[in-house]
C-alpha cells in the first residue's frame, strides 16, 4: 500500500513534480524525499533556492501526513494549514528531507475516528549529502472525515 501512495504522490502533486521532488521511501507518519541540485532550482549564489527547499520539505510532509492515514486515504480530507521553515546553511547538491508526524500514526487515527478531524504537526529535517542539517520545517496539518 505505501508503494501505492508513494507512486501516486509523484503525480499528484504536479508542482512538486516539476521542481524535481523524489518521494524516496514512505511508512506510518515517516517519509523521506529528495531534491538534486540543478539549475532550475538556483538561487542568485549558486545553491539551492529557498523555494525549493520549502517545496521538499512540504512534499515530505505530505507524504508522512499520507502515510500515517494510509489504510483511510480515500476516505479523507488532508489540508496543510500553516508551515515555518528555518534555513540554516546554505543548500548544495542533493538534498535529503525526513519528515515524522508529531505524535504516532494510531493515536491520529484514533483521534481522526472519535472527533471526526485530527490536527498534528509534521517536523521535517532536510540535509545535504554530508547528512549535516542545512534546514527544519514544521508543516502543520488538518485531517477531517468526507
Amino acid at each position: 500500500m505505501y508503494d501505492m501512495i508513494k507512486t501516486h504522490l509523484g503525480s499528484a502533486v504536479p508542482f512538486a513534480t516539476t521542481t524535481g521532488v523524489t518521494i524516496l521511501d514512505l511508512g506510518a507518519g515517516a517519509a523521506t524525499a529528495s531534491l538534486e541540485q540543478r539549475p532550475e532550482v538556483n538561487n542568485h549564489i549558486a545553491s539551492m533556492h529557498a523555494g525549493a527547499l520549502f517545496t521538499l520539505g512540504e512534499a515530505a510532509s505530505g507524504a508522512a501526513m499520507s502515510g500515517a492515514f494510509v489504510e483511510q486515504l480515500l476516505q479523507v480530507r488532508p489540508i496543510a494549514t500553516d508551515a515555518s521553515i528555518e534555513y540554516v546553511k546554505i543548500a548544495k547538491g542533493t538534498i535529503t528531507a525526513k519528515a515524522k508526524t508529531s505524535e504516532p500514526a494510531a493515536d491520529l487515527l484514533a483521534r481522526l475516528a472519535s472527533d471526526g478531524k485530527v490536527r498534528f504537526q509534521v517536523d521535517v529535517t532536510l540535509s545535504n549529502e554530508s547528512d549535516q542539517e542545512v534546514a527544519h520545517m514544521k508543516v502543520g496539518w488538518l485531517v477531517s472525515a468526507r
